[in-house]
C-alpha cells in the first residue's frame, strides 16, 4: 500500500557525529541514512535475516563487481539515472564516490572504522590534510566507472563498501563541511527521501549553504519523497511512504501512549513494563510487539590483568556459573533473545551455535561444575571450589549499570557467582559512567556487566575487530576491556606494565591474542571467511576466554496494527525498514510536521 507518513518518536537522537555519514558510528543512524537517503556502490535488502537482510547486493553498481584473479581489484560499473535531489538533480557519477573516500581519508573528518579502508585501499592512510587529495588505489575513468585497488586480499570488501561512510557525496559540496559533523543538517539525497526543505538548498556557493529546515537535532526530523528517485534503479527500497517523521520526545511513556491512541505508527526500543505486559496479554494488541533478532551480544567481560581474572581457570568458571536464563527473565523474559554460547551471534556467525565450549551450564548456571574449575586455579588454596587467596579474592569490583531493569539483573548475575567468587563487590553507575570507565584501561576493572556489542556489518571482522584485537585497545577509549592480545607498549603507555608483566609471570609468559588470525581470516576469500573465524571465536573461548557471553539479543519495535499495514525489519540496520513498511494514515508528511 503506497500513500501516508510513518510517524515514530525517540527519546533522543543518539548520532555520534550530527548525522554526517562520514564520521556517524551509530547503527540507527546508519540505518535511516542507507535506507532513506544515501546510496552506495552496495546495500542490503532492507528485510529481516530469513530473507537475507545481512548479505551485500547492489545499489548502484549495476551488478556485483568485477574482481581480479589475484583478489586484488574490484572494478564497478555504475547504473544509469540514479540522481540526486532537487536542488542539484543531476546523475550519481563515479566522482562522487572517489568523494566520499576523499573524505574518509581526511585527518579531520575520518570515520571512527577509517581502519575498514586506511591500510586497505592503496594510497588510504587516513591522514590527508583535506578532502581534495587524491588516492592511487582508487581509479574513475569514466562517469560510470570506477576501481579499488587493494594492499592486500580482503573477503569481506563488499561488507566494507556497504557502510554509510562509503556512500556517495556530491562534488559540489567538496571544501565547504571540513569539520566532522558539519554534513549532516545538509546532507544531500541519492535515496527515496530527502528531508523535508532540502529542495530550497543555495549550492552556489559553500558560504550560501545553510541548515535544511527540516532536520532539528532537538525536535526531530522530517522526510518527504526525493521526486527524483525512480524505483526502476532501485530493487531493495519499496518506499511504500510519502514520508517519515521523527519526533524528539523523551517521555517514553506517553510515546507509547500516543502509540496506542493512533497518533503514532511506530515506536522502537523496548517497552515500559506495564505496555510490555499488555502487548503480550491483551489481545486487543496482539501482533503490536515484535521481537526480531539483532546482531548483538550480551557478555560479561573480565580483564586479563586484573586478579583473579588472570587465571583461565577462573575466567572458566564464571562461564560455567553464570545464570544466563536468570538473567534474561530479569531482564524480560525470552522475548529479549537466545541464551549465547559463544561471541557473535549466529546472524554474523552461523557456526556460533555449535560453539559451545562451556555446554555444562545448560543455561541457568552450574554451581558444581564451575567450583570443579575453581578448584584447579591458583586462587582456590583450600582446593574447595572457591577464590580465598587473601586479599584477591576480596573486595572484587563487579560493576553493573543501575537503570532499570539493570538492578534485578545484576543481583542474579552475582547471586549465581557468589560460590565461586564470594568476594565480589558489586557498584551500579549510569550506563555512561559505566562505558567510560571500562575504556580507562589503567582502572582494570576486573568484571563489569555493563556492555553490550553489535556488528558494525554483517561479517564477523565487522563484529570481532574492535573488542578482540589489539588496535581496540586505547588508554582512554579501549573496547577491548578485556585486554585480550595487549602488547607490552600498549601496557606501558597505559600504566599498568606491572599487572601486565604479572599476567606473563603468572601464564607462561604469553597474552592471548587473536591479532594474527584476524588478519588471516580477512585476507581469505568471501566464502572461506566465516569458517575462519568460527576458528577465531572457538580460540577466544576455550584459550583467551575474555567473556561470558550470555545473550543473543533481540531488537523490539511497537507499531500500531490499526495504520501499519505491513511492517519488515531491516537485519542490517537493527531497526523498522521504513522503506519497506506501509502504513495507511492517509497523512502527508506536510500534515504532521
Amino acid at each position: 500500500m503506497r500513500g501516508g507518513t510513518i510517524r515514530e518518536e525517540s527519546p533522543e537522537f543518539g548520532w555520534t557525529d550530527a548525522f554526517d555519514p562520514t564520521g556517524e558510528y551509530l547503527g540507527t543512524a546508519w540505518g535511516m541514512m542507507d535506507q532513506l537517503l544515501i546510496r552506495g556502490l552496495m546495500t542490503y535488502k532492507h528485510v529481516d535475516a530469513a530473507q537475507g537482510g545481512d548479505t551485500p547486493v547492489p545499489d548502484v553498481a549495476s551488478a556485483p563487481p568485477t574482481v581480479s584473479a589475484d583478489g586484488l581489484t574490484y572494478d564497478f560499473t555504475l547504473k544509469d539515472n540514479v540522481m540526486w535531489s532537487p536542488p542539484l538533480s543531476r546523475a550519481v557519477t563515479a566522482d562522487d564516490f572517489l568523494y566520499a573516500f576523499q573524505r574518509i581519508n581526511d585527518k579531520k573528518l575520518v570515520a571512527q572504522y577509517g581502519n575498514y579502508y586506511c591500510g586497505v585501499i592503496k594510497g588510504m592512510d587516513c591522514a590527508a590534510k583535506d578532502d581534495n587529495q587524491p588516492i592511487s588505489g582508487i581509479k574513475v575513468t569514466d562517469p560510470t566507472h570506477i576501481s579499488f585497488t587493494l594492499d592486500q586480499p580482503t573477503g569481506d570488501l563488499l561488507y566494507r563498501l556497504s557502510m554509510p561512510a562509503t556512500k556517495a557525496v556530491p562534488v559540489e559540496v567538496r571544501g565547504c563541511f571540513p569539520n566532522p559533523g558539519d554534513y549532516g543538517v545538509d546532507l544531500i539525497s541519492s535515496g527515496p527521501y530527502m528531508i523535508l526543505g532540502q529542495d530550497k538548498l543555495n549550492l552556489s556557493s559553500c558560504s550560501t549553504i545553510k541548515p535544511i529546515s527540516g532536520y532539528n537535532v532537538d525536535k526531530g526530523m522530517t522526510m518527504v519523497r526525493n521526486p527524483n528517485w525512480s524505483a526502476a534503479t532501485d530493487d531493495t527500497r519499496a518506499a511504500y511512504a510519502d514520508g517519515v517523521q521523527i519526533k524528539i520526545n523523551s517521555n517514553v511513556d506517553d510515546s507509547f501512549n500516543a502509540l496506542e491512541n493512533g497518533d503514532l505508527d511506530v515506536v522502537q526500543g523496548t517497552p515500559p513494563v506495564a505496555v510490555l505486559q499488555d502487548f503480550e496479554t491483551n489481545p486487543d494488541f496482539a501482533g503490536w510487539l515484535h521481537a526480531d533478532q539483532g546482531d548483538r551480544t550480551w557478555y560479561v567481560t573480565m580483564n586479563l590483568l586484573a586478579p583473579p581474572f588472570d587465571d583461565i581457570h577462573v575466567r572458566n568458571a564464571v562461564n560455567l556459573a553464570l545464570d544466563k536464563a536468570g538473567i534474561r527473565k530479569a531482564y524480560g523474559g525470552d522475548l529479549r533473545g537466545t541464551l549465547a554460547t559463544s561471541v557473535e551471534p549466529p546472524t554474523v556467525l552461523p557456526q556460533s551455535t555449535q560453539i559451545n565450549p562451556f555446554s555444562a551450564n545448560t543455561g541457568s548456571g552450574n554451581a558444581t561444575a564451575a567450583m570443579d574449575e575453581m578448584k584447579m586455579s591458583r586462587y582456590d588454596t583450600n582446593h574447595n571450589g572457591v577464590c580465598d587467596d587473601g586479599p584477591v579474592c576480596q573486595n572484587i569490583l563487579f560493576l553493573g549499570r543501575s537503570t532499570d531493569p539493570w538492578p534485578n539483573m545484576n543481583q542474579v548475575a552475582v547471586a549465581s557467582l557468589k560460590p565461586i567468587l564470594p568476594g565480589l563487590d558489586l557498584k551500579e553507575v549510569d550506563t555512561s559512567t559505566g562505558y567510560t570507565t571500562l575504556q580507562q584501561v589503567k582502572k582494570l576493572v576486573p568484571i563489569s556487566m555493563v556492555p553490550g556489542w553489535g556488528k558494525d556489518y554483517a561479517s564477523p571482522y565487522g563484529f570481532d575487530f574492535f573488542i578482540f584485537d589489539s588496535g581496540g585497545i586505547a588508554c582512554t577509549a579501549a573496547v577491548n576491556y578485556s585486554l585480550v592480545g595487549m602488547t607490552a607498549a600498549q601496557a606501558s603507555d597505559c600504566g599498568v606494565k606491572p599487572e601486565y608483566d604479572a599476567y606473563l609471570a603468572n601464564n607462561g609468559g604469553q597474552m592471548p591474542s587473536v591479532d594474527a588470525k584476524m588478519k588471516e581470516c580477512v585476507a581469505k576469500p568471501a566464502d572461506q571467511v566465516d569458517a575462519c573465524f568460527a576458528e577465531l571465536d572457538t580460540y577466544l573461548m576455550t584459550v583467551a576466554v575474555p567473556w561470558a557471553p550470555w545473550l543473543w539479543a533481540t531488537q523490539f519495535t511497537s507499531t500500531n496494527l490499526k495504520t501499519v499495514v505491513s511492517y519488515q525489519f531491516d537485519q542490517n540496520a537493527g531497526i523498522i525498514s521504513y522503506v519497506n513498511t506501509s502504513v495507511n494514515n492517509g497523512l502527508t508528511p506536510q500534515n504532521v510536521a
